[in-house]
Formats: structure tokens, C-alpha cells, sequence
């Protein structure tokens, strides 16, 4: 039926439902904040790292781990081509070192793996965690939840629940019931921390949700992975999963089934209202109608045009800002900077002239590096909640065009319930890297290393030390200029990206009412019969849809 109505995403989401039907399988998503543990936690369950792991933001792309009876990968892109894959290849298509903000284009991963625990039909899926500076996978995640039929819940101890993780298991939970929470990294906080967190998540989510949540299983994944440390809840964490697959597991893949059924047939009644009033309508109205609706689009565009000084003042103004938050930085930073490189020369061994350049120069980068990082994220915090606050306009014009759209009844738009979301922050990552000035540090010039080499023979290294203080200021005033125009720049480019989406959601509605019109004309070119017939064929499709769902 969706091939008949042009419906190709319908098909391919349909052809998906029915194989995970037919072969029992349902859905147990890792969701939470990023830096939770979530890959890792997943290996530990599996008992091997089938996922890429590490320090900063790993997951881009939803990936399903299932059962199979020998270990492989497979890639899907968004156009949806499978390509078969070793599965230690996997990071270059999942990760964000290897494949950042999604650049290749993958919609999702699958990988196969020997597991006890999955052999009776549950598949883990690792989602992207929230809140990095990488706001496409924060999308990827929200995209990925009218998939999950349960949910792992991870948390931590600090901070326990971020907002937009509430928001996003508040999202989970109005379609499942089924919330197992997991309190990670157990070992690297205090009893009573660990208490103090589990207490609190269970009372905000109990509130939240109006429902009990259940217990909190403290564990350390990255202990269990390599065999270590006390086991914990991880024995009760184990319980809790096979009593969901062997309690559940049918009611979760029935419910799966049910909701994406209902979700399918709303996108294909959808299709089906407008081709039949496209056949009913008098030609001619349905031209006004799509008339009407490029004019909306078109004043939507010139919207967008006269945004573009507001826009201007609001870059001016957040460049400002930064410039007072640069000298407020540097103010409080430097005096404690200078403190402690004086106290690290006083530890560095009386070297060569040449050697004791070095060694302090690589002080000076590393006190430097040490002070601006955790600067970046502060800055990128505040570039953001501005951006927000100026894209929140835009946001808000398109979807009241959107809303102007609907109200003159454009059916399509019931598929964008939420249209634009105003709380999206960045759409692009951060390029931002520390400059350690090494042409400074360890300059090429054989007369500056002669020079060295004769004050270090003389004694007279405090020149040395005193290049090692003027150094350690430009370090610190070059990067910290250079944190501030990465935000700036991904200002500039977010709101590029945002005017595209804006662009490309406003002129996709149109499509539906477009093709309806074209196969009404099509029709009434053949006559009344194929009018009839066609009006006979979309209530037959109709009748099955509402048939379907019942």
C-alpha cells in the first residue's frame, strides 16, 4: 500500500516493524546524559567491548546490538543501503572521533553478537548521549524514541539528572512502562553520595512520570567489564533483565507492533485525505490552495530576510559580551597561572640552557592547556544559552507560520506535532584546539639554541624564566581569543544550519498537496471512470488502514 501511495519511508519502516515482530525482538535502550558510561555498560552486559568507548562524547549514531550466532556489523545510511561490516570497523561509522556530527550519513547501526543474554529476542540499542556540544546527537537520540519498547535509565551521582535528560526519559516513559534505572560509575562516589542521587532521581522522575519508578542499581560497568571490584547490584541488574524478557518480552513486542501500526497508518491516512479531496476538489481550488500556500511560505522567506538584522545587533551584542568575559577570564586567571609556574620552576631540575627551555616552555603549555579547556566549556555554555535565546525568534516564526499553514488546512502538517523545537541549542560541533605556540617553545633557530646553551653555562637562566612568564601570558591570551571565536563562529553557523531547516520544513509540506494535485489532474485527464475508480481505490486503502488498527 505505502508503494502505491509513494510512500517509500513508510515502507521501509513497515518492512523493519514486521521482521522484529516475526522474530520476536524488542528494543531495551541505554538513554541518558552523555559521559554516563552507557557504551560501556552495554559491553558489560554483553561481556565483551563490541562498542567504542572513551573520555569524550563516543555515540553519533543509534546502535543495535541483537543476537547472532557469530560476531558482525552492519551499517544502514540514510538512504536506506545496508552495508555489511567488520565489526572492528565499527567505530569508523558510529563514533564521533571517526564520523563527526554523522558526516557520513549513517542512520544506524547494527551489530551481531553470541550473547546468552540476547538469545530470547532482546536487543540493546546504545543511543547518543544528551547535552555535548555535538547537538546532532542529542537529534539522533530524540528521533530514535517512537523505536524503544523499554528503557535503561543511567545516571550518576554528579550531577544525578540533568534537565534535558528529565525531559527526554519524561518522553520515554509516556510510551513505555517499562524503566530500569541504573546509578553507573558507582565506584568513583561516597555512600552517601550515591544515596543522595538515587533519592533524589527517583522522587523527580516519580513525579514526573505519576508513576513509581522501582529500584536504582548501583554498579560500576567499567569494573564489571574488566572483572574487578565488587560486583555491587550488578547479580540484581542481571535479575531485573531476564525477568523483563521473560515477564514482558511478548507484551513489549505486541506494544511495539501496536504503536508502530498506529504511527504508519496516521502517515498513510495522511497521504490518502489529500489525494481523495484532491480528486473531489475542483481543480482549480486546489491550485488556489497551493497558491495560498506558497504565498505563506514566501512571506515566511521574507520574515527570515528581515530577521537577518535583528540577527546582526544580536551577534554585535554576544561579541561584546565575550570581550567582557575575556578580560574578566584572563583577570582571575592569570595571577593563579603565574603562581603556579613559578612553583613549577622551583621543582624543574637546573638543566642545559636548551633543555631547561624546553622543560619550562612545556610547563607553561600544560598550566595553559590546563587553565583554558575548562574555560571552552564555559563559554560554549553561555554562547549557547544566548544563541537560544536570539534563535528563539526564528524558531518561533516558523512555527507560526506552520500553525497559519494548518489552520487553513493543510492536513500534512498533523505529521509535525512539535514542528521546530526552540530548546535545540548548536548545530554544529566545535573545532576549537588548543595552539601550544610550539614555533616559541622549541624554536628551529640554531642561534637561539647556541644562546641557551651559553646562559645555561653561564647561569644566567632567569632570562630563560623570564620568556617562560611572557609565554605563559600569550598562551593563555591567544587560546583564550581563540575559544571565544569558536563559539562565535558556531553562532554564525548554527544559525545558518537553522534558517535551512526552517527553509526545508516550510517547503516540504507542500509536497504531499503538490503530488495529490498532479494525480487529480491525471485522473480527470482519463475521464469519470478513473476518477471513480481512483476515489474507489483510496477508500479501499481506507477501510484496510482503519482495519490495521484495529
Amino acid at each position: 500500500m505505502g508503494e502505491e501511495l509513494g510512500a517509500n519511508r513508510v515502507v521501509d519502516e513497515s518492512r523493519e516493524l514486521a521482521a522484529r515482530v516475526s522474530e520476536g525482538r524488542f528494543y531495551l535502550a541505554c538513554i541518558g546524559q552523555f559521559k554516563r558510561g552507557k557504551s560501556t555498560l552495554i559491553n558489560a552486559l554483553i561481556g565483551e567491548p563490541v562498542l567504542p568507548v572513551g573520555f569524550i562524547p563516543v555515540t553519533a549514531v543509534p546502535t543495535v546490538i541483537r543476537y547472532g550466532a557469530h560476531k558482525k556489523a552492519r551499517i544502514q545510511f540514510r538512504d536506506g543501503a545496508w552495508q555489511e561490516v567488520d565489526a572492528s570497523d565499527l567505530e569508523q561509522y558510529v563514533s564521533e572521533e571517526h564520523n563527526p556530527e554523522n558526516a557520513k550519513g549513517v542512520g544506524g547501526a547494527e551489530v551481531f553478537v553470541p550473547s546468552a543474554l540476547l538469545s530470547t529476542g532482546m536487543c540493546l540499542v546504545d543511543t547518543p548521549g544528551l547535552g555535548s556540544v555535538f547537538t546532532g546527537n542529542t537529534a539522533a537520540t530524540q528521533a530514535f524514541i517512537p523505536h524503544i519498547d523499554a528503557a535503561l535509565v543511567v545516571v550518576g551521582a554528579d550531577p544525578p539528572l540533568a534537565g534535558e535528560e528529565l525531559a527526554l526519559v519524561e518522553a520515554v516513559g509516556r510510551q513505555v512502562q517499562n524503566l530500569i534505572l541504573v546509578l553507573n560509575k558507582a565506584d568513583r562516589a561516597t555512600e552517601a553520595e550515591k544515596a543522595a542521587a538515587v533519592r533524589f532521581t527517583q522522587q523527580v522522575l516519580a513525579k514526573r512520570l505519576r508513576r513509581s519508578v522501582g529500584p536504582a542499581f548501583e554498579v560500576s560497568a567499567a569494573e564489571r567489564l574488566e572483572n574487578r571490584g565488587p560486583e555491587r547490584d550488578w547479580g540484581k541488574l542481571l535479575g531485573a533483565l531476564e525477568q523483563l524478557v521473560q515477564g514482558s518480552g511478548r507484551q513489549l513486542i505486541q506494544a511495539a507492533c501496536e504503536r508502530g501500526v498506529q504511527r504508519l497508518s496516521e502517515q498513510l491516512m495522511a497521504i490518502i485525505n489529500e489525494e481523495r479531496e484532491a480528486l473531489e476538489r475542483p481543480i482549480e481550488e486546489s491550485e488556489r490552495r497551493i497558491a495560498a500556500m506558497k504565498e505563506t511560505i514566501g512571506e515566511a522567506e521574507r520574515s527570515m530576510r528581515e530577521l537577518e538584522f535583528l540577527w546582526m545587533a544580536e551577534q554585535r551584542h554576544l561579541s561584546d559580551l565575550f570581550v567582557d568575559r575575556h578580560k574578566k577570564f584572563l583577570g582571575s586567571v592569570l595571577p593563579q597561572a603565574n603562581e603556579e609556574f613559578e612553583r613549577a620552576l622551583r621543582s624543574t631540575p637546573r638543566r642545559m640552557g636548551p633543555s631547561y627551555r624546553r622543560a619550562i616552555m612545556r610547563e607553561a603549555q600544560g598550566i595553559a592547556q590546563r587553565r583554558v579547556l575548562p574555560w571552552l566549556e564555559t563559554e560554549q555554555e553561555e554562547g549557547e544559552k544566548e544563541y537560544r535565546r536570539v534563535a528563539g525568534r526564528f524558531v518561533q516564526m516558523a512555527n507560526d507560520f506552520l500553525k497559519k499553514l494548518a489552520d487553513a488546512g493543510i492536513r500534512e502538517l498533523a505529521r509535525v506535532p512539535h514542528a521546530l523545537d526552540p530548546e535545540t541549542g548548536f548545530r554544529t560541533r566545535s573545532e576549537f584546539l588548543f595552539r601550544d605556540m610550539i614555533e616559541i617553545a622549541q624554536p628551529a633557530s640554531p642561534l637561539r639554541g647556541l644562546a641557551d646553551l651559553v646562559l645555561g653555562l653561564v647561569g644566567a637562566r632567569g632570562v630563560i624564566e623570564e620568556e617562560g612568564r611572557e609565554f605563559l601570558g600569550r598562551l593563555l591570551e591567544v587560546n583564550c581569543s581563540r575559544v571565544q571565536n569558536d563559539v562565535l563562529n558556531r553562532v554564525q553557523e548554527s544559525r545558518g544550519r537553522l534558517e535551512v531547516e526552517i527553509r526545508k520544513l516550510l517547503h516540504e509540506i507542500s509536497r504531499i498537496a503538490v503530488e495529490a494535485l498532479t494525480h487529480a489532474r491525471e485522473a480527470r485527464a482519463a475521464g469519470a471512470a478513473a476518477v471513480e475508480a481512483a476515489v474507489a481505490r483510496l477508500d479501499r486503502r481506507e477501510r484496510e488502514i482503519a482495519d490495521l488498527s484495529a
